[in-house]
């Protein structure tokens, strides 16, 4: 079950990689720190942004967005200045795009297999959250 997350967690993670997500994914993470999200026909697995206010917090976020970021951003066909935000356990991903020190709210889906893209939403707060 995925924990609330404070602001101040938050923008750790907004200092680390030196961009502000966009609102609406900031209000959701912070209602719901992980959990899935429906999507295409599917569901996808939120990936939480790290909480280090305890130990639990710590050891259910440690493999989050920017560890998942960095891991995914191996393959020769990873995007520039992407984010993951949610996988669904094939490959495939739905991620957001950094533009200076913003990241974009419009949601794509990246296909591993040749890295294509598609947009999902024009914003996070488009797709449905459900809490785990």
């Amino acid at each position: 079950m995925p924990f609330d997350l404070s602001e101040d967690q938050l923008r750790v993670t907004e200092t680390e990689i030196g961009a502000r997500f966009p609102e609406s994914y900031r209000q959701a993470m912070m209602r719901s720190n992980g959990g899935e999200i429906h999507a295409m026909s599917d569901i996808w697995n939120l990936i939480p942004l790290q909480d280090t206010s305890n130990r639990k917090r710590l050891s259910r976020t440690a493999n989050h967005v920017i560890v998942e970021t960095r891991s995914f951003s191996q393959s020769a066909a990873w995007p520039e200045n992407a984010y993951i935000i949610a996988d669904d356990g094939t490959g495939d991903a739905l991620i957001l795009f950094r533009e200076g020190r913003q990241i974009k709210p419009q949601v794509f889906y990246w296909f591993h297999e040749g890295g294509d893209l598609q947009l999902v939403a024009e914003d996070f707060s488009d797709l449905l959250v459900f809490r785990t």
